[in-house]
């Protein structure tokens, strides 16, 4: 009330570098149960899964379908908010220290199913955390032009294949004037990767106002101080090549905020007449992600709704088939 809100996220993070660096404990191994859990994915939720099961005797196995563990703490968030080797690394190393074991580039439901899991290689339960990889469009007409990125795209490229780096195998374009549409933290991560690869002019195109942004305020105000243009209330409708294939602009129509719909926020609405022009040379959509179909459409019995996210029991995580989680 007095003075300035305290740092809670800077405690936390003070409170975990203090730990990591200076807590030389070794993990004490428990004795084993005898038991087998298989865990799909390194990310967050795979690894916290792994080593909470570790410490209770089970004896755990990540299959990964990248060639490096964490997820999207290594492919999708930017370095400059996330060190990797420093956190990242340490992170993996202490949930293989309590004995986890680790095998990348297996993709579950092409390198081996969830079925040959359990049935051949005596895994008695498997874990779910394959996360959300595959990108949405938008659907409009030049999507498939030179320059166009999902933003899982763009930020893999960037921060899992190091693409910015000389003699790097992986290439990404080093565009101008680049158009990053969606207004998520995702969205914000995209916009400040790309001005750090030269472009110019970057900017955020999204449908509704700067007061329904869903990305965190904290996120908005560190893209503000770094010269990100928020075309807010704008929404493309056509993304427009040159005789080369490539981006050359993208059409956008103005919109204004009309009634709420179902999710309780204002529906945008098209303003008539309102067709402008965005001179930029590259278009990256942040506009969401869903499930990869991979692993359900390869697990008879494994249901999905509608948007493609397994169907769960009850607060234990149980999908539609026993022992699978």
């Amino acid at each position: 009330i007095k003075g300035e809100p305290v740092g809670i996220g800077r405690l936390e993070r003070f409170v975990a570098d203090y730990h990591r660096e200076h807590c030389t404990d070794a993990p004490v191994k428990p004795e084993p149960n005898g038991h087998k859990v298989a865990v799909i994915g390194a990310g967050p939720s795979g690894l916290t899964v792994a080593g909470d099961l570790a410490k209770l005797g089970y004896k755990v196995t990540i299959f990964e379908a990248l060639h490096l563990a964490g997820g999207v703490l290594v492919y999708g968030i930017p370095e400059f908010r996330l060190p990797k080797d420093k956190v990242v690394a340490a992170e993996v190393e202490n949930v293989k220290s309590l004995g986890v074991k680790i095998e990348t580039n297996v993709v579950i439901g092409k390198s081996v199913t969830i079925d040959e899991l359990m049935d051949n290689e005596g895994f008695e339960a498997v874990f779910i955390g394959s996360g959300a990889g595959l990108p949405r469009f938008m659907n409009i007409p030049g999507e498939s032009l030179k320059g166009v990125y999902s933003a899982n795209e763009f930020l893999t490229r960037i921060n899992l294949m190091k693409a910015y780096r000389d003699g790097s195998k992986t290439p990404i374009q080093h565009a101008k004037k680049v158009a990053v549409v969606g207004g998520g933290n995702v969205a914000m991560d995209a916009a400040r990767s790309a001005k750090r690869l030269g472009a110019e002019e970057v900017y955020i195109v999204y449908r509704r106002g700067m007061e329904e942004l869903p990305a965190r305020k904290e996120e908005v105000e560190h893209a503000e101080e770094e010269g990100i243009i928020f075309k807010t209330l704008n929404n493309p409708v056509e993304i427009l090549g040159n005789d080369e294939g490539m981006v050359c602009g993208m059409k956008c129509v103005e919109m204004e905020l009309g009634e709420p719909d179902e999710s309780g926020r204002r529906r945008p609405v098209e303003k008539p007449d309102s067709e402008f022009v965005l001179d930029v040379d590259s278009v990256i959509m942040s506009i969401g992600t869903s499930p990869n179909p991979l692993i359900r459409s390869t697990t008879p019995g494994l249901e999905a709704n509608n948007r493609g996210c397994l169907i769960t029991k009850d607060e234990s995580g149980l999908t539609t088939r026993d022992n699978v989680y």
